[in-house]
């Protein structure tokens, strides 16, 4: 049976970082009060479009799985930050990696796109459409964020991660997965600004307000990832203690703790790094596992359980078996421009635009 082994991976976070006492120069609010609430510390602003951000993770995650652009046969981008909806974001990806064999195609389902992108990508290798796929999770979420609404703009930030899959007959790589969306809830979550309904004289596009329904998405994200982990252990024979692993989505450290005890996991075996990032959306189960893979949290083999949710509201957990190896093959010299200001100066900057 043809299975799609995890074979590179590499991340870019661009350099800025915005601390907690950094916002609090403009909102009401200091440093114990976001991390008693969501565990955040800090968090990334992009001084550079997604694309950027993209193509210096994509680059990263090719060299470590020894393959070259132009063998590239599909890219899968996860996203709801595009620098462009039309045209997509995969094949601007694609031109600027010079992947030109790649069919390139875009995935939306808001926090959990990288997992929907790759269950999609895992699917074209098992169906023998194509023989390997770069899978991409990245967010450009500071420049669509109503930075004067405290319910969120201490929560998100920007970065971007990405995964080869290759064709293999060992089993390993996604063995399965339980997608799954409470559109009950989907009220709760809504940036509105973003979408044609917007496209009119009263409101520029990208120019968001947030609808943001903090307990009712912390109820429904805990109900959605536990029920989506135990489905997919279940349907592989597992139980948690065969889990070596869980790297969840990184929205808040109080779900993350809530999803590990209904799962039956203890922290130990959970991958956190939302106090340096916050929520990533997209990019943050990819980041979480290629800095698991560089702080040795990955063995060899080793079984990762990866829950997430994100607006819609979409759920899912997917069970990869890893392979051998652990390091990557090779080593890539892509890197991001310099950045000439402050996340503050970069944060202040866009709250003027928006006032403006």
């Amino acid at each position: 049976m043809r299975h799609a082994a995890i074979t590179g991976w590499g991340k870019c976070l661009p350099p800025a970082v915005l601390t907690n006492a950094d916002l609090a120069t403009f909102l009401d609010t200091n440093d114990d009060w976001i991390v008693s609430r969501t565990g955040i510390r800090e968090r990334r602003v992009s001084h550079v479009r997604l694309e950027a951000l993209a193509l210096v993770a994509a680059s990263r995650a090719l060299a470590a799985a020894g393959l070259e652009p132009g063998a590239v046969e599909l890219i899968v981008f996860g996203t709801c930050s595009f620098d462009d909806q039309v045209p997509n974001q995969a094949s601007g990806l694609q031109h600027r990696l010079g992947a030109t064999r790649a069919a390139s195609m875009d995935v939306n389902t808001a926090c959990t796109s990288f997992l929907y992108a790759l269950s999609t990508a895992n699917a074209m290798i098992r169906s023998g459409v194509v023989r390997n796929a770069l899978v991409v999770g990245g967010e450009l979420i500071t420049q669509l964020m109503d930075w004067d609404n405290r319910n969120v703009s201490v929560l998100f930030g920007d970065g971007c991660a990405a995964l080869v899959l290759e064709a293999t007959d060992r089993e390993e790589g996604l063995l399965g997965e339980r997608l799954g969306c409470d559109a009950e809830g989907r009220s709760s979550l809504v940036i509105q600004g973003m979408g044609s309904r917007y496209a009119d004289f009263e409101r520029r596009y990208g120019a968001t307000d947030w609808v943001f329904e903090g307990q009712e998405i912390f109820k429904r994200a805990v109900m959605g990832m536990s029920q989506a982990s135990a489905e997919v252990l279940s349907s592989q024979g597992l139980s948690a203690d065969d889990i070596d692993l869980v790297v969840p989505h990184q929205a808040n450290l109080r779900i993350i703790e809530a999803v590990a005890k209904r799962a039956g996991v203890p922290m130990e075996r959970v991958f956190v790094n939302v106090q340096r990032y916050g929520n990533m959306s997209s990019a943050t189960v990819p980041v979480a596992l290629v800095e698991a893979l560089e702080e040795g949290r990955v063995k060899p083999h080793a079984r990762i359980l990866l829950p997430a949710f994100g607006a819609g509201l979409t759920w899912c957990a997917h069970l990869i078996r890893w392979g051998e190896r652990v390091t990557p093959l090779g080593h890539s010299d892509a890197e991001l421009p310099p950045c000439d200001r402050t996340a503050l100066e970069l944060v202040t900057a866009l709250r003027q635009r928006r006032i403006r």
